[in-house]
């Protein structure tokens, strides 16, 4: 059962790498995966959020970045160590490499963790959010196979564990946040 879905999983990396390869995913999924640019966008959505949010909203911020710190710690450093899944770019003949190999293990995607977790953040309770911010993290997960560092099965399991702790956090943030924001009430109200 396990040979018969590493091969499912080495049909699709690529039938996504190679098959689909064309000009223009050589020229976007670069810039889709690049880290520098993440973090950016990131950053500016942050920032955004911040300057035209409600208070709450702007409290979630900080549960946002938790978010950010558990699902990449949890695929990048607890995960890969556990599964130890050698990189398809390191593993396979003929892989359609875009970017730099990379020197950690394949399972599972840390960007797939970390934009499903955002988006399951951000997303939970905001349906016309949730569906933009759902495709944002598949093409960042999906950008992982095309430019050949990432098997689909590890950006299955990144984007799981992403969502897990994404709705994780979103239900503490909030949680917490409105035991805050009524406690805060209650002491600012006149007492008789």
């Amino acid at each position: 059962m396990l040979e018969w879905l590493a091969a499912l999983d080495r049909a699709l990396f690529y039938f996504i790498n190679v098959q689909l390869a064309n000009p223009v995913t050589d020229l976007v999924m670069p810039f889709v995966t690049s880290d520098a640019v993440l973090r950016v966008l990131f950053a500016i959505a942050i920032l955004l959020i911040l300057w035209r949010g409600d208070k709450r909203t702007r409290l979630m911020v900080i549960f946002s970045g938790l978010t950010l710190a558990l699902t990449d710690q949890a695929a990048a450093n607890l995960l890969k160590d556990i599964f130890e899944r050698v990189r398809p770019c390191r593993d396979l003949p003929d892989v359609h490499l875009l970017v730099n190999c990379g020197a950690a293990f394949s399972m599972p995607s840390a960007h797939a963790a970390n934009a499903f977790g955002q988006a399951l953040f951000w997303g939970n309770g905001r349906m016309k959010v949730f569906a933009w911010l759902l495709i944002v993290a598949s093409l960042i997960s999906v950008s992982r196979i095309f430019v050949g560092v990432h098997y689909p099965f590890d950006v299955l399991v990144g984007a799981l564990v992403g969502a897990m702790i994404g709705m994780a956090l979103n239900c503490i943030g909030n949680w917490a946040i409105g035991r805050y924001l009524d406690a805060r009430t209650d002491s600012a109200s006149p007492k008789n």
